[in-house]
């Protein structure tokens, strides 16, 4: 609101203006106190939870207070609805896509005290290429395959075994004669169809050295026959009976309390699967393997991204606040205690995460090979949720499903990608 100077006392021809004048001759002053910062995230179950009480300790610490919203599977509609209004949360989740989508709506990190610290393993998928980052990654999402190793023992499967997608169909086969579903999927959260496609999509079109699509997809160019051939894929396990009968019904939580229980074998999930599982069987033994290559003349692979990356919007009417809250979160002990809930390595060189028997999987696979997550890195902005519709019609068996899936794809890739 505009101010004025007044230079004489009018009290009666101002009387119906409010302009925040304290008394006559002087210039309103603007109140101070605690703030509300407003903090949104895409996590769910206990992650959602940590953060909720990470807000609450800084808010009894400091006085102002933290409104933590975690709205689920609406988050990124949400998020889009907010930046095409420009009124965007003080603070929030970037879900993989702090450089390509959020950057222009963020605060440079670079020169908060922590920046130098941040993990080599994640630097480079949040760093633009004017070397400008945008988040606080607490810790580096490094994915591949969720299973259940008595599951897979009982069905005389040996996970090392499992190289391409033939030897993960001969190993499905072989835990479905046992009498458990090879694969358990929670299609009523469709975030979880676009999994499948985000796991399997790159020993597609990306992993292979000699014959891969990395740089058309950069060029605009979408190789829909690769992409029907990669939705068979999908069908084939629907019609071999590889997933829960409730795929598009049952949830998430359903996944890991299936794959917990030994009720299912795998799950196309990152590590942060695990702890949210092991709470519905603290005795499971649950373990990861890496993605299988198309094809024998290509290797097994590992996804990488972004997992609990948080930014300050660049507008906010509190921006010192909330880089306040940003720093408290970069704490050491504070990104100890999200890495070590998700089971991942922490985000913060310096800073060693509790992970429990999943460090043997990090140990054990540290060689192979580590891609992006697919649609971050390869797709427009929006192919998300073309990726899980279409998914749904190939596991709905709807008619000429994977046809149309290619189709599709290569229609909305053409429409939404820009030079």
């Amino acid at each position: 609101m505009k101010k004025f100077i007044v230079p004489f006392c009018a009290a009666a021809a101002l009387a119906a203006v409010t302009i925040g004048i304290t008394g006559c001759g002087k210039q309103g002053k603007k109140k101070t106190g605690p703030v509300t910062l407003s903090f949104y995230s895409n996590m769910t179950d206990v992650q959602a939870d940590l953060q909720q009480t990470l807000s609450n300790e800084w808010s009894a610490a400091t006085g102002n207070k933290v409104e933590f919203s975690a709205p689920g599977a609406s988050y990124e509609e949400l998020l889009k609805t907010k930046m095409a209004a420009n009124e965007l949360p003080d603070l929030f989740t970037t879900h993989g896509w702090s450089v390509m989508r959020y950057s222009e709506y963020l605060m440079p990190v670079n020169d908060l005290p922590w920046a130098a610290d941040i993990n080599p393993q994640i630097k480079p998928v949040i760093t633009d290429k004017n070397g400008k980052m945008y988040v606080l990654p607490m810790d580096v999402d490094i994915a591949g395959i969720v299973y259940n190793a008595d599951v897979l023992k009982n069905a005389g499967v040996d996970v090392d075994s499992i190289k391409t997608w033939s030897d993960f169909d001969k190993a499905c086969a072989a835990i479905k004669a046992s009498g458990v579903v090879p694969i358990h999927m929670g299609g009523k959260d469709n975030w979880t169809i676009g999994q499948f496609f985000d796991w399997a999509a790159p020993s597609f079109f990306v992993t292979n050295t000699a014959a891969n699509e990395r740089d058309n997809l950069k060029n605009g160019k979408f190789n829909a026959q690769l992409w029907e051939q990669l939705s068979q894929l999908l069908a084939d396990f629907v019609a071999k009976g590889y997933f829960n009968r409730d795929v598009l019904t049952a949830d998430y939580l359903s996944d890991q309390q299936a794959i917990a229980s030994g009720k299912a074998a795998f799950g196309f999930y990152g590590n942060y699967f695990y702890n949210s599982a092991m709470q519905y069987n603290k005795d499971a033994r649950l373990g990861m393997m890496p993605i299988p290559s198309r094809s024998s003349d290509d290797e097994p692979s590992l996804i990488s991204g972004e997992r609990t990356a948080i930014g300050v919007w660049k507008d906010s009417l509190h921006k010192q606040e909330a880089v306040e809250f940003l720093n408290f979160l970069a704490k050491s002990e504070n990104v100890k205690r999200v890495a070590s809930l998700s089971g991942t390595p922490a985000g913060l060189v310096g800073v060693t995460a509790e992970m429990g028997t999943l460090k043997q999987y990090y140990d054990k696979y540290a060689a192979v090979k580590t891609y992006p997550y697919f649609d971050r890195e390869y797709l427009p902005s929006g192919m998300w949720d073309v990726m899980c519709s279409t998914g749904a019609d190939i596991l709905a068996g709807k008619p000429n499903a994977v046809k149309n899936a290619a189709k599709v794809m290569e229609q909305n890739f053409n429409d939404k990608y820009t030079k």
